[in-house]
């Protein structure tokens, strides 16, 4: 760091530094702008391939259980955008119409400790019909100190101990911004660490954004008391790690164990916890560690400490399930904390075939592949691709530059395809308030294939949310032309020369031969 430096903090623990105050507040700042505006990273997280994932583990989960009536709830904790629930949601739904097998009823829980949030989803149009069939609710729940659920749309509240059938729970991407304890371990001594925050630019009147983004974090070490926690599992484990690590940073996730022990609380049949983010789950992965890397985005993130989260269950007589091969991108685990966790067995196969044989970490290696092949790709691998991905909109939208080059010279079984392709696409898609227009795009490309109709379709979508606009007008009016509907083609000239009456290219309508 340079010699001159402005103070932001002076040394605190880790676990209370300022900079877990920023992170909320930028969350509050920007609300569903984060992920809109494409701030905060939220691809990897929310595609349709990771919602597909945890449809299948719930689908299992539901499928263990003996009480086929009484309701069970499925938690996301910090739901962001919205983005993840309808693909679970929607993934839900098919795999249930699919089974003549008889299912738990679900409700789907949406939380945030983001009001602006709670109030996007509350009104978000593409999630009405959930919450009217009573499959969708939402609350505010603070990860930290939150032990019950205020239901908003049902007006229901769920405290402690009151439900008879285990809470599922959604940890995706959700623990690497809970504040952490951090330590450095050496020669079987344990040192607490502590954080100042510092930057080489006035902060002055910086919003949180910019904070993190300038700060410079400066760690110091100092000898911890003994027992170093209340609670002696957690005591037992963080001994545990003196035992077997050496020269090495570690982060113990005790808020996210205690925010986990509020979610066991809630009911007597105890937690499935799904969980999702960057980490490590192995303890040859924690040794060696050096001063910890802070990841910013807007916000930022830390790696989670899953073998601290896997020893909490285990040492409750628990379950756990997480890969059994080394990966590249991300973790995904399930936890069963209960005592009946061995019944689990639908649960167990569901995880072998959906994350271990191939998951969402395989696909994210699959997706950088066909970045940097893409010049490449043909008709035939596109659609492979757009299949392996379930449909997801974000990847159909990096693809499609070369989908419309290939797609200029096609068959009529390749076309069909497309139009297939297409429409689940548009079936997946869910609005976050983002500049890409997909329904124009979608309609554009029915266009080009020669699904006039269709081509209407998306036009109209299109103008639901971006309202209208000349180059809506002027490819409605060409699939009335194609179409050979004469009325309404001169009905849209009319209407688009009175709203635009300066666009150029409606000059070109006038020109073609009616006859």
């Amino acid at each position: 760091m340079d010699d001159a430096f402005y103070e932001i903090e002076s040394k605190r623990p880790f676990s209370e530094s300022l900079i877990w105050q920023l992170n909320q507040h930028y969350y509050h700042d920007s609300g569903i702008e984060a992920w809109s505006k494409n701030i905060v990273p939220h691809h990897m997280t929310s595609n349709s391939k990771v919602g597909k994932t945890y449809a299948e583990l719930i689908f299992a989960i539901l499928k263990d259980q003996k009480d086929k009536k009484e309701i069970i709830y499925i938690l996301e904790l910090g739901a962001g955008n919205g983005r993840l629930a309808f693909h679970v949601l929607k993934h839900l739904e098919l795999l249930i119409a699919s089974t003549k097998e008889v299912i738990a009823p679900y409700c789907y829980i949406l939380s945030d400790i983001v009001e602006s949030n709670l109030s996007f989803y509350r009104s978000h149009p593409q999630l009405q019909t959930y919450f009217e069939q009573g499959v969708l609710d939402l609350t505010y729940f603070n990860g930290i100190s939150s032990k019950k659920l205020n239901l908003q749309y049902s007006d229901k509240t769920i405290s402690s101990g009151e439900l008879n059938q285990p809470l599922i729970a959604i940890a995706n991407y959700f623990f690497d911004s809970l504040p952490t304890d951090l330590f450095y371990i050496d020669n079987k001594i344990i040192s607490s660490c502590s954080v100042a925050i510092n930057s080489v630019t006035n902060p002055q009147g910086m919003n949180a954004g910019s904070l993190i983004e300038h700060m410079e974090l400066a760690y110091s070490k100092s000898a911890t008391d003994n027992p170093i926690f209340k609670d002696h599992l957690f005591n037992e484990i963080i001994n545990e790690y003196k035992e077997v690590l050496s020269d090495t940073y570690l982060f113990f996730p005790k808020k996210s164990l205690e925010c986990i022990q509020n979610l066991q609380s809630i009911s007597k049949a105890g937690l499935v916890l799904l969980t999702m983010d960057k980490g490590y789950h192995e303890i040859e992965n924690l040794s060696n560690k050096k001063e910890p890397e802070i990841i910013t985005h807007g916000s930022f993130s830390i790696w989670v400490n899953y073998h601290a989260i896997i020893a909490h269950c285990k040492k409750q007589g628990g379950k756990t399930f997480f890969p059994k091969f080394s990966n590249f991108h991300l973790e995904i685990g399930c936890l069963i904390f209960s005592n009946n966790s061995e019944t689990y067995t639908q649960t167990d196969a569901a995880y072998q075939q959906f994350v271990n044989n191939f998951g969402p970490d395989d696909f994210n290696s699959m997706k950088h592949l066909a970045y940097f092949n893409l010049s490449r790709l043909k008709i035939k691998d596109l659609i492979a691709l757009y299949r392996l991905s379930d449909y997801d909109s974000s990847f159909f939208i990096k693809l499609f530059p070369r989908l419309k080059q290939v797609s200029k010279s096609i068959s009529i079984l390749e076309r069909k395809r497309i139009g297939q392709t297409l429409e689940n696409v548009w079936n997946m898609y869910f609005n976050i308030n983002e500049n890409v227009d997909l329904a124009y795009e979608l309609g554009g490309m029915f266009y080009d294939l020669a699904f006039y109709e269709k081509a209407l379709t998306y036009f109209q979508y299109s103008i639901n949310v971006f309202g209208n606009k000349p180059d809506i007008y002027y490819n409605q009016a060409l699939c009335y032309y194609q179409l050979r509907q004469d009325d309404l083609f001169a009905k849209t000239m009319d209407e688009a020369k009175l709203a635009f009456p300066d666009y150029e290219l409606f000059k070109n309508l006038d020109q073609l031969d009616m006859n």
